[in-house]
């Protein structure tokens, strides 16, 4: 609600609200446009993988991982990132600081499973840097978007 102040100006929202939603809103747009670039880049290496032999084929579930599963997957986890970067710039003091630590956390992490599937070593290898890539993509956008001139 506006209000008329002593001085006759009009006063309108907070600044720190409003510059907190325009951070909030450039995060978005930043985490989406993020979010297809790893998915593409993801899929693309992936292709990539397939044509010079490696046939993804995972032996406990006998099935193969298809190349579409690559970027469905890999957009789920980077709008899991996006979230977490959303609500580390509303509660902490150093968004990026504590965003890059989970995610590379995370990223870490997610470099375990490809080992315990029982996949050929072609398929281990590829894996592991199909994770490394969208968090190559996404990990510096969302940093760079949640930074401040404090952190």
């Amino acid at each position: 609600m506006n209000s008329m102040n002593d001085t006759g100006v009009v006063a309108g929202p907070a600044s720190g609200q409003t510059s907190h939603t325009h951070r909030l809103r450039g995060l978005a747009i930043t985490g989406f446009i993020a979010t297809l670039a790893a998915m593409v880049a993801t899929t693309l290496a992936a292709a990539l993988a397939q044509a010079v032999g490696v046939d993804f084929e995972i032996p406990d579930g006998g099935e193969t991982i298809p190349l579409p599963g690559f970027a469905v997957v890999t957009g789920f986890f980077s709008v899991v990132g996006v979230v977490i970067a959303a609500a580390l710039l509303r509660w902490s003091a150093h968004p990026a600081k504590r965003f890059v630590w989970t995610a590379v956390s995370l990223t870490a992490i997610s470099l375990v499973p490809p080992f315990l599937v029982g996949a050929n070593t072609a398929t281990i290898i590829a894996l592991l840097g199909l994770h490394l890539v969208p968090a190559a993509v996404m990990i510096p956008a969302l940093a760079r978007s949640l930074r401040t001139r404090t952190d």
